[in-house]
């Protein structure tokens, strides 16, 4: 299935994991949830979807994926109640081989996501949009380039293939995702809930928690702890939210 993987690191990809982590700004630990385990996971967390902020997400590339080839990914979102905001991204990275002056801008981070069987570090320069222009830029009636600060767009030129610009990307998307936050009192951290509605009806369920690097192992073995006691396994199939809708939309625009 596009966007899976497997439940288990070798002794190597663990040690190479661990000297990101000491680079990094911040760790993001996920874990996605199978189809026949959604509705009971929810139920045991004691999750009340009504709760949840909705969100439209959409992903640039080129249709047969050029960006995504160059390890660049460039996202918008429209967010219920609040304001959109995109993120040009590139992953992996090596954190010792950024420049430190961009590393020490606004807007600016270097994250590793772990989850069961893989992890991946990313540098994202994100923004929050002034005004609401994702709706307009999606529906061709705005120029792409406009979701993206000077910045932004000065970070996806180093990255992106030569000669490829904001405003030559294919619009894929949207992706309607809803998002909860919720602070579980045994666990003494916050969890987020994300269930993602791809247009084929495939469903992605994922739960996630960020913390200091340092505190990256305590985290997972405390949300470990937090998670199977309430009976969630975590040895099943692991899913990437990004990757899936990339392929998925590329797929319909070629």
């Amino acid at each position: 299935m596009p966007g899976t993987v497997t439940p288990n690191l070798s002794d190597q990809q663990l040690t190479e994991m661990l000297g990101l982590i000491r680079d990094a700004d911040s760790v993001e630990l996920k874990l996605t949830i199978p189809e026949e385990a959604r509705f009971s996971t929810l139920t045991a967390l004691g999750i009340d979807p009504l709760d949840a902020h909705l969100r439209q997400v959409f992903f640039f590339d080129t249709p047969d994926l050029s960006l995504d080839a160059a390890g660049v990914v460039t996202r918008a979102r429209r967010t219920q109640g609040r304001p959109d905001d995109s993120v040009v991204k590139l992953r992996p990275v090596e954190p010792g081989d950024l420049d430190p002056e961009l590393r020490s801008a606004e807007g600016f981070g270097v994250e590793v996501d772990a989850m069961p069987g893989g992890y991946v570090c990313s540098a994202s320069y994100k923004g929050k949009l002034s005004k609401p222009h994702v709706k307009a830029a999606v529906a061709g009636d705005a120029p792409l380039h406009k979701l993206f600060s000077e910045e932004q767009r000065a970070f996806f030129a180093a990255n992106a293939p030569d000669g490829l610009e904001p405003d030559d990307l294919t619009v894929l998307g949207p992706v309607t995702v809803a998002k909860l936050r919720f602070n579980p009192e045994e666990l003494g951290r916050k969890l987020v809930v994300e269930l993602w509605f791809y247009p084929d009806g495939t469903r992605i369920l994922e739960l996630s928690t960020k913390c200091p690097p340092s505190e990256a192992f305590q985290v997972a073995a405390e949300a470990r702890a937090y998670l199977t006691g309430r009976g969630i396994d975590l040895s099943g199939e692991q899913q990437t939210k990004t990757r899936t809708a990339l392929e998925f939309f590329a797929g319909a625009a070629g």
